[in-house]
């Protein structure tokens, strides 16, 4: 994901800024990081909740470092660079994060095989059908089409929240499920301005599951001021956006 506005504020700010200064050290993962983006957030939340060194590089996605180019051709957030070599795609990297640092605790999956299965199901659902239905209502154009991609997106969370058992999805332990869809709610304030959507709608179980991911601090801190975050999905408002996911819902495709 990589709006071409992102020049108009190039580096995290807020919480998230006061996070970065923490990380400019080297370290053995070096987080080739976009602070505008949903998918990038969730391998920094990963980072953060296991408390796992690393050195934090901002990728201005219209000015990309050759060296980042070098490790990651495909040149897109979040990506890590682990002894040397490039490693891509965030689901991919907070799965990586466990089995690479064992003996940093809390561990993000659970343990037990049918439990770690059950947890993979639904962040592939979080994948297929939360954020594809919040990107399409993101970008969609006139009255009916926003009406239908809000009561998909409706579906999808009030499906999702039947199975959270709080105050996280799999109880008292903050899962790599609650990674893979806090980002878009953090950023739910944008579809609540301009197009009409309310949490209240989806259930009182995802509100209430809403007030516990948003007052995680991994969540709150790996987060830029609101408002920075306006300028750079007025594109996608405006259905103009070129980043890859944008592309893909235009498409029809799965997202990248």
């Amino acid at each position: 994901m990589a709006p071409p506005d992102v020049d108009i504020f190039p580096h995290a700010t807020g919480k998230a800024a006061e996070l970065v200064a923490r990380h400019e050290s080297p370290q053995e993962i070096v987080f080739w990081s976009g602070w505008f983006c949903p998918f990038n957030q969730r391998a920094w939340i990963a980072l953060e909740e296991r408390g796992i060194p690393y050195q934090y590089k901002e990728v201005n996605p219209y000015k990309k470092e050759k060296h980042f180019l070098e490790i990651n051709p495909k040149g897109l957030v979040p990506a890590f660079e682990y002894k040397g070599k490039a490693l891509y795609e965030s689901l991919v990297l907070t799965e990586f994060l466990e089995d690479a640092y064992p003996d940093h605790k809390p561990h993000l999956f659970s343990s037990d095989p049918f439990t770690r299965a059950h947890q993979r199901i639904w962040i592939d659902f979080i994948t297929k059908s939360v954020v594809p239905a919040w990107q399409r209502l993101l970008m969609a154009q006139g009255t009916e089409k926003q009406d239908a991609a809000r009561e998909e997106l409706y579906a999808a969370q009030r499906k999702f929240a039947e199975q959270v058992k709080g105050p996280y999805f799999s109880g008292e332990e903050f899962s790599l499920v609650d990674i893979a869809i806090a980002p878009w709610i953090e950023r739910e304030r944008i579809v609540t301005e301009h197009r009409a959507f309310k949490s209240t709608q989806v259930s009182k179980e995802y509100v209430t599951y809403v007030g516990h991911i948003l007052s995680r601090p991994s969540v709150i801190n790996t987060s830029s001021d609101q408002e920075k975050y306006q300028p750079i999905y007025d594109r996608y408002l405006r259905d103009e956006a070129q980043s890859e996911a944008a592309k893909a819902i235009r498409a029809g495709r799965p997202l990248p």
